[in-house]
């Protein structure tokens, strides 16, 4: 989104120059205060022009904090008000999402670029029905005079650009196209990573790990699946040993009955081996009785 630039006011709107591109746009008021100048935080436009765009973006911001969180140089934003001229609020734009190295991570209400001592190192813009000529042209121009190191630009409809992606690397003052790869990404030498097409989305692919960066959101589902898998693979694993034990109990069981069986043939013949035995004694008296008698 692109802000007032000073110029000659033709009713409610002023003439914007943007190194040799004119553009009408409304002029924003501000109430007196006393000398200070107020540098809005909002243009009062919506963030995107479609929920498509505003999906896509709010995905692109997702996935870039999340890729940045552990390096506090790196601010990561979008949809904020930047303003790249001190003491003129009207030179202002508003970058769909940007990337800015070595400044730190604060809570920021406006981006000013004297203030931080640099531009952003990288801006990315949703290009739409409505915005696409401007982005290509007036925008483009801008951020190539402010010093914007990397401009991309992604069509979520993938109707209003020449291509769905689009990316432009600063070199003497002026954007030169970065070309395409074979594998159909966009490299960003700013960012050590490479926009490509994923689906129907814009993805951010790592070819150092060869992962695609994710949303936490994403991140914490598939957490969630490994994490449920693993109790999946967990629960069979016991089912597995208690049905082991199941078999083991049986086995015992079965050696147990046997041995009870043993036991008492064991008894059985210990009582077989006592009768017997008894009744060996009783001949022997017998016999020793008719002895006796015949001797007698």
């Amino acid at each position: 989104m692109l802000g007032n630039k000073g110029g000659t006011i033709m009713a409610n709107k002023e003439v914007i120059e943007v190194t040799g591109s004119n553009i009408s746009t409304p002029r924003i008021r501000y109430a007196p205060t006393n000398g200070a100048i107020i540098y809005p935080e909002s243009d009062g436009k919506p963030m995107a022009e479609t929920e498509r765009h505003r999906d896509a973006l709010m995905d692109v911001l997702l996935i870039l904090i999340e890729a940045f969180k552990d390096k506090p140089d790196v601010c990561v934003s979008g949809n904020m008000m930047m303003y790249y001229v001190e003491g003129d609020p009207h030179k202002s734009i508003s970058p769909d999402v940007f990337v800015s190295f070595g400044i730190g991570k604060k809570q920021r209400r406006t981006y000013r670029v004297w203030e931080e001592g640099k531009p952003p190192d990288f801006v990315l813009e949703f290009s739409s029905q409505k915005t696409h000529r401007t982005d290509q042209k007036e925008k483009k121009l801008l951020y190539a005079s402010i010093g914007v190191r990397e401009y991309f630009l992604y069509d979520p409809e993938r109707q209003y650009l020449p291509a769905p992606l689009l990316g432009f690397r600063l070199a003497e003052g002026e954007y030169v196209p970065i070309p395409m790869n074979s594998d159909g990404g966009v490299a960003s030498a700013t960012l050590d990573l490479e926009l490509r097409l994923r689906g129907k989305t814009l993805g951010f692919y790592d070819k150092v790990s060869s992962e695609w960066l994710e949303t936490p959101a994403d991140i914490a589902e598939a957490r969630a699946d490994e994490e449920a898998a693993r109790a999946d693979e967990e629960a069979a694993r016991a089912d597995e040993e208690a049905a082991r034990a199941d078999e083991e109990a049986a086995r015992a069981d079965e050696e147990a009955a046997r041995a009870d069986e043993e036991a008492a043939r064991a008894d059985q013949e210990t009582e077989m081996r006592k009768q017997v035995e008894a009744e060996a004694a009783r001949l022997r008296e017998e016999l020793e009785r008719l002895k006796a008698q015949n001797t007698s």
